[in-house]
């Protein structure tokens, strides 16, 4: 599934009467007591979402919610999988797994609440985790989702023997052979890693194993597979590559948060040079209206009350009267949440930044640009 097509998709679902219902949850068990607190979490908002005064979801898509989340907490379903995402309402019965780990939440809405996805969908772009030794590679596909299937490759290297005298000669020659036979292997890893890069749009490659063997395989990745190695792992050949995609996973997930955050410094000083970037709920807004967002960025607790024009439908700070630009009726909307569906729908893509002292200084928000203002 092509995570990154499907959340554009969602962010341009009309407004529904009933609402739709967004959960998020941590489905990394660490014990038995997370899922209690997961299946008591589910509970309580399910009993709240159904005894709402207003905005009441139907009936049938709590209870899809409530059967999914009781599946889930029993591992009945995605067991592999460290957060999910479900949708339900509006025609949607929806369920996403994904190897990274939300925050639970449970959101009633007109739209899907899509903040978590987005910000989950650019720590999980495709990856290809490598481990190598001299005689064998293992080869795992790190898509949205988690793992994919294992690709194990051999060679059949031969061993030492007797050493000491006239053998010792005989060694020497007989480990260049080896050393040979190894290069052999390592150009046939290379080439595999190369083909799955291909079918599976790899961007990234996480390599694992002895230091030595590692650095050896490095020599024989051709340039472009080599600028796509982002980081090495620890790994031993006698661990499942499962565990080693986990410690990948969480490799790559500290690495995209690092990544925004310099992404975030450069944005946040074009905007202050007037450059091809905005901080600041008003300006960030602007660009929003009129499509010219590439990047939005925002910190996980931004939160800001707006309004929307019936009529135009421009987005806003909240005030009394009409709309600012056309005087159409304006109904309120969460200024987040709004950008997010908006930048989406166009083609963009969010960061969701944890601490960054300088954009809660601006306000919390701000935006690379398509294009200059």
């Amino acid at each position: 599934m092509d995570v990154q097509t499907r959340l554009a998709e969602l962010a341009k679902l009309p407004p529904a009467d009933p609402p739709v219902v967004s959960v998020y949850l941590n489905t990394r068990w660490a014990d038995e007591e997370q899922r209690e607190r997961v299946r008591i979490f589910l509970k309580n908002h399910l009993r709240a979402a159904r005894t709402a005064s207003a905005g009441r979801p139907a009936d049938e898509d709590l209870d899809w919610i409530d059967a999914q989340g009781r599946s889930l907490v029993a591992g009945d379903a995605l067991p592999d999988a460290s957060g999910v995402a479900m949708f339900a309402g509006n025609g949607l019965r929806e369920i996403l797994p994904l190897r990274t780990a939300f925050e639970d939440a449970f959101v009633v809405n007109s739209t899907p609440y899509l903040r978590p996805l987005a910000g989950a969908v650019e720590e999980t772009v495709p990856s290809l985790i490598v481990f190598v030794d001299g005689t064998r590679a293992r080869l795992l596909a790190l898509g949205p989702q988690g793992p994919g299937e294992e690709v194990t490759l051999g060679a059949a290297v031969e061993g030492r023997h007797a050493t000491g005298g006239w053998a010792a000669l005989a060694q020497s020659r007989f480990q260049r052979h080896i050393e040979e036979h190894r290069g052999r292997h390592y150009e046939a890893t290379a080439r595999a890693v190369g083909s799955l890069a291909a079918s599976h749009g790899v961007q990234q490659i996480v390599l694992s194993g002895e230091d030595r063997a590692v650095v050896l395989f490095q020599d024989h990745l051709p340039a472009d597979l080599a600028r796509r190695v982002v980081g090495v792992v620890p790994g031993a050949g006698h661990e499942p590559m499962a565990t080693i995609a986990r410690r990948a996973a969480d490799y790559l997930a500290r690495k995209e948060e690092q990544d925004d955050g310099v992404r975030v410094d450069r944005l946040l000083d074009a905007a202050a040079k007037g450059g091809r970037a905005v901080a600041g709920v008003e300006p960030t807004l602007e660009a929003v209206n009129r499509n010219a967002v590439q990047e939005l960025y925002l910190l996980p607790e931004f939160e800001r009350v707006g309004a929307i024009c019936d009529r135009c439908a421009t987005l806003q700070p909240a005030a009394g009267g009409g709309c600012r630009f056309c005087e159409g009726t304006l109904h309120a909307t969460e200024l987040g949440e709004a950008m997010v569906g908006r930048v989406l729908a166009s083609g963009g893509s969010i960061g969701v930044v944890q601490g960054h002292a300088g954009l809660a200084a601006r306000e919390g928000v701000g935006a690379i640009l398509r294009y200059a203002a």
